[in-house]
């Protein structure tokens, strides 16, 4: 039987999660899968519920973190090898930047047959300074050379990459769609969107609008906060802003709609036009919920 050691980044609420979490779960039977990856960070919401809710069961990798921070890359690195001999894979296949680099790298020097790399986005734009993106492109580059296939999530990512960014050829790269159940975005939306509504308190007759996210820089809720102001002083409909997600910048997102003489809640109770919710784990609700869905990022895998 086949075996494929599948590496991620962190489990951390988001779509990366959902992605290999299906993968894992539905690949023929005749494959044996290892999910691994590093912990949540702060301020983030965990996503280890997701493949649970599938019947999988994930190891954590404590060192493997988000910043870079060699003490821990290297202990990630250790440990990540240690699993490949003893786990023995036909495939190692990494998914985003940190496992990418540490996963590849062990999954190299172990000699596994087969090593694959996803991009489910790229930090060569917006991300660090003009010299620092050139580093990361240098290491894209060599990691590129020591896999044996590489994979876009889409054909636009895919042009970046081998277009502009000149990570690797066009030949060695693959564009494979992420693949979600989308079975409960339709199912049940009039009972849902009424207990979203609720819970928030948005009246019928407010047109609810909402951006879903990591509170990160290249998403860019900047925008959002603008575009909602200039709707707000240009519309006479009852306007509702939803934030939905948690992270780095929440306090400036706050601190930037007061310097704009408008306010926030995290109930929906009052006249504040911005609700922070954190995180919600039930998308489903959530979407059916809002009236309008909003993406300001800077730079996404899809579309």
């Amino acid at each position: 039987m086949p075996k494929i050691l599948r590496i991620i980044n962190r489990f951390n609420l988001g779509g990366i999660t959902y992605n290999v979490s299906y993968l894992t779960k539905y690949l023929p039977p005749d494959y044996e899968t290892l999910l691994i990856g590093g912990p949540e960070e702060e301020g983030e919401e965990s996503s280890l519920f997701i493949p649970q809710s599938l019947g999988l069961k994930p190891r954590i990798i404590p060192q493997l973190r988000r910043s870079i921070n060699p003490m821990n890359d290297y202990k990630a690195y250790r440990e990540i090898k240690k699993i490949i001999r003893e786990f023995k894979p036909d495939i190692v296949h990494t998914h985003a930047s940190k496992a990418g680099a540490i996963g590849r790298l062990a999954a190299w020097h172990c000699g596994v047959p087969v090593i694959i790399h996803t991009f489910h986005g790229h930090v060569f734009n917006n991300y660090f300074s003009d010299y620092k993106t050139k580093i990361f492109k240098s290491i894209e580059r060599f990691l590129a050379k020591k896999s044996t296939a590489i994979i876009a999530i889409s054909n636009i990512q895919k042009q970046q990459l081998t277009e502009i960014h000149k990570i690797c050829t066009p030949e060695k790269m693959e564009v494979v769609p992420l693949g979600f159940d989308l079975g409960r975005f339709t199912l049940g939306t009039d009972v849902k969107r009424k207990a979203f509504r609720e819970k928030y308190n948005l009246a019928v007759d407010e047109l609810a609008l909402g951006i879903i996210g990591r509170l990160a820089p290249i998403k860019n809720h900047y925008l959002f906060i603008d575009a909602i102001e200039y709707v707000l002083k240009n519309s006479t409909r009852k306007i509702k802003a939803l934030i939905i997600g948690d992270g780095e910048t929440k306090a400036a997102l706050k601190n930037y709609i007061v310097e704009k003489k408008l306010s926030y809640t995290e109930n929906g109770i009052g006249e504040a036009p911005f609700i922070f919710t954190s995180w919600i784990k039930e998308v489903d609700v959530a979407l059916s919920g809002l009236d309008l869905v909003c993406l300001t990022s800077d730079n996404e895998g899809t579309p």
